[in-house]
């Protein structure tokens, strides 16, 4: 991108917009050419001066932040960065704004009118060069011919293994799990990813044979609200891992943010609070080279949309024990990094548009 971001603040606080964009132009890379007052604002001032990023409140008069980034993007693919109130209304609010197209999120640190923004300053101008080379998508609501399975008449997990001796050998503890483990699933995601798992999950049938794990990166109560949501349009069950229980078919499992999820070798997860991986936790490298060992070629890998390289290792591990690796294709991702990794790296067995992900995971289940 050629001279700096152009960027319009977005929020019905006159305060906010201006210590968000004062925060903003202290960075040389960046430059604020508008402020709007609320989302039918926005919609008006976007159409004419095309900013490359907007900043986004949520709450706000006559349009709120969700239906603004609906109306932004349904004429052109404007990267928005919600700024969100750190509540579990605020989680629920930002992902109804993310699955509408918005590309990344962060936190207000005092609620809907902080004073004071340095601590975040460093995160706000990295997510908004970072959203300024994401390719954002219009995300039409999620429809359906029949409303959600109630959770009561959703496939039933099925009982835990009993794990094997911790005296047996590597070798034949590898063996046990590959040949009683059921198989599973695992999507690495990142940036663009509530949106796109709108196109996954709920597509999945309620008799998926197999368990799946999301490591999305978000933080805690952020992938709370994300499982409660995709629970509502899917199927299947979904809710956050826990630890001490397995992945099992009709489960849709989510990590939980700020933690790393493990599996032992019953395949049991753990949850843990290690060092972050790729600047991430939950990383979906520290998943993936625990479950390679642990289901071999019972495990397929989905690595999807999202900054970075987080899941290629995992990935590569996965491969090397004889699972199957699918990237989402360029054309399809808000940001192209995580999936350009894997295939970069040669270990990518298919990749594919978005809207042919749910199906191939069926395709494979069944096979």
């Amino acid at each position: 991108m050629a001279g700096p971001i152009r960027v319009m603040v977005v929020d019905d606080s006159a305060f906010m917009r201006t210590a968000v964009a004062r925060t903003l132009s202290s960075d040389e890379r960046i430059v604020v050419v508008a402020q709007a007052r609320d989302g039918r604002d926005a919609v008006e001032q976007a159409a004419k001066l095309q900013p490359d990023v907007i900043t986004m409140d949520f709450n706000m008069p006559r349009m709120n932040g969700a239906e603004a980034v609906r109306a932004i993007l349904a004429e052109r693919p404007i990267p928005v960065v919600m700024l969100s109130a750190h509540t579990l209304d605020g989680a629920k609010e930002t992902l109804e704004a993310l699955a509408a197209g918005a590309v990344d999120f962060l936190t207000k640190p005092d609620g809907e009118v902080s004073t004071d923004l340095s601590g975040i300053r460093a995160e706000l101008i990295r997510k908004i060069i970072g959203a300024s080379k994401a390719r954002p998508q219009a995300a039409p609501a999620l429809r359906s011919d029949a409303p959600p399975t109630p959770i009561s008449a959703r496939a039933t997990p099925s009982a835990g293994l009993i794990p094997p001796s911790a005296t047996e050998p590597a070798s034949e503890r590898i063996s046990f799990a590959s040949m009683v483990l059921d198989p599973i699933v695992v999507i690495a995601i990142s940036t663009g990813g509530p949106a796109a798992l709108e196109h996954v999950i709920p597509r999945l049938p309620a008799d998926f044979p197999r368990g799946v794990l999301v490591v999305q990166h978000m933080p805690a109560q952020f992938t709370g609200a994300l499982a409660e949501r995709l629970n509502g349009v899917s199927p299947l069950s979904v809710r956050e891992a826990r630890p001490s229980e397995r992945l099992a078919a009709g489960t849709v499992l989510v990590a939980p943010g700020d933690r790393h999820v493990v599996f032992e070798r019953s395949g049991m997860i753990r949850l843990t609070d290690a060092l972050p991986v790729n600047g991430c936790r939950p990383s979906a490298d520290v998943t993936l080279q625990s479950a390679a060992p642990v289901y071999g070629n019972r495990i397929t890998v989905v690595v999807m949309t999202g900054m970075g390289r987080d899941g290629a290792l995992g990935a590569a591990a996965v491969r090397s024990a004889g699972g199957r690796v699918l990237a989402q294709d360029r054309d399809s991702s808000v940001v192209y990094g995580m999936p350009r990794a894997v295939v970069e790296m040669g270990i990518a067995d298919e990749v594919l548009p978005l809207s042919r992900i749910a199906s191939r995971l069926e395709r494979i289940s069944r096979s």
